[in-house]
């Protein structure tokens, strides 16, 4: 097996560059949370945007090819319902990262747990300086 040949725990690296590319444009993914849960018709998932049905269309488009949406059409009319596979394929990549991230955690509260052991032997705080306002004299 290549390099570049996915593993069966591993995604298709093609499949997830047009997964990410599809799931980095705000329109895109508001479209996703809109399917959430239901079918919609194009002209459905358009109302709330501030662009033309075509352009809604090329974004769903982008969405079909990255394997998140799928569309089915009856004459002119089309649905399009979520297809959440793509993304979960996306988070088991990303969540491969998760143990570099969980070693930075434990760092930061191994600093914080030192932070708070300098004040408790600091003793309490002494209250901020008041500040001095300066006084006009009439």
């Amino acid at each position: 097996m290549s390099a570049s040949e996915p593993t069966p725990e591993e995604p298709d690296p093609a499949a997830l560059d047009r997964v990410f590319a599809a799931l980095a444009d705000p329109v895109r993914r508001a479209i996703l949370r809109r399917l959430d849960g239901r079918d919609l018709l194009v002209s459905e998932l358009a109302e709330p945007f501030a662009i033309s049905l075509q352009a809604v269309s090329r974004h769903i488009q982008v969405l079909v090819r990255a394997g998140l949406v799928t569309q089915e059409r009856t004459g002119r009319i089309s649905r399009c319902r979520l297809d959440a596979g793509p993304i979960y394929q996306a988070a088991v990549w990303v969540n491969r990262y998760s143990k570099y991230w969980q070693a930075q955690f434990d760092t930061l509260a191994v600093w914080l747990d030192e932070i708070d052991r300098h004040k408790a032997a600091a003793g309490p705080a002494a209250p901020p300086p008041r500040a001095k306002r300066a006084r006009r004299r009439a």
